[in-house]
């Protein structure tokens, strides 16, 4: 297991509140605005395979062939303009990425063929589900670029992580740094329960571990950095 997987799966056991509270803390927009679970219980993380669609324009275009050269662990993400009348991915797709080993689907749009996704256990986040194709709707204008989701710019390889309270994105140079304060705020959380098991209030709880501070922006981490 490559160190980046082994950090992947351990971001994964934190969950993405906590890696959310780690980004404030660092001061990193990465939460993905809109973007929730269309497959219950199916949590992920992966670097990204980006794709950014555009309307589809006089020259035509197709909705694209790319799953043959997305790696396996990999996360598909695509830019859709968060569009909901017109969906970039389904059943075939679901298909081709479960047999391939791909992490995760997400869109900042639609999808279709759900039960499909939900048959193979294929985790696919999304705005929603609707069944009108994109196809001469909509065409792909670039593989492998800079996109947007839920308001978050995503680069190639930078990491995403995703469970029922929707999706993460971290900046492939900081994954380990994300990693570490994220740690820090799950003992500081585990410390909390602890202390009220133990008989303490949670007002005297939380004063002891710092707990409303833990997401604060340090001022002399952004010094050093």
């Amino acid at each position: 297991m490559t160190a980046v997987a082994s950090l992947a799966t351990r971001l994964v056991a934190l969950g993405t509140s906590t890696v959310s509270d780690a980004l404030d803390r660092l001061g990193i927009p990465g939460q993905c605005r809109g973007i929730a679970p269309l497959v219950p219980g199916r949590s992920f993380a992966g670097p990204a395979f980006t794709v950014r669609y555009g309307p589809n324009g006089i020259s035509g275009g197709t909705v694209g062939d790319f799953l043959d050269d997305v790696e396996a662990g990999h996360v598909v993400v695509l830019d859709n303009r968060g569009r909901t009348d017109a969906t970039v991915w389904g059943d075939i797709m679901t298909t081709v990425a479960a047999r391939r080993g791909l992490a995760a689907t997400v869109i900042d749009g639609v999808c279709r063929d759900l039960d499909r996704s939900r048959e193979v256990g294929y985790p696919v986040y999304a705005r929603g589900n609707w069944m009108r194709t994109g196809k001469d709707r909509v065409r792909v204008e670039e593989i492998g670029g800079p996109v947007d989701i839920g308001g978050v710019r995503v680069l190639p390889g930078d990491l995403l992580v995703g469970d029922l309270d929707g999706v993460v994105v971290l900046p492939a140079a900081r994954i380990e740094e994300i990693h570490d304060v994220a740690v820090g705020i799950a003992d500081a959380e585990a410390a909390v329960r602890a202390h009220v098991a133990a008989g303490l209030s949670l007002r005297e709880a939380r004063a002891r571990t710092g707990y409303h501070h833990l997401q604060t922006p340090d001022p002399a981490r952004e010094r050093d950095l």
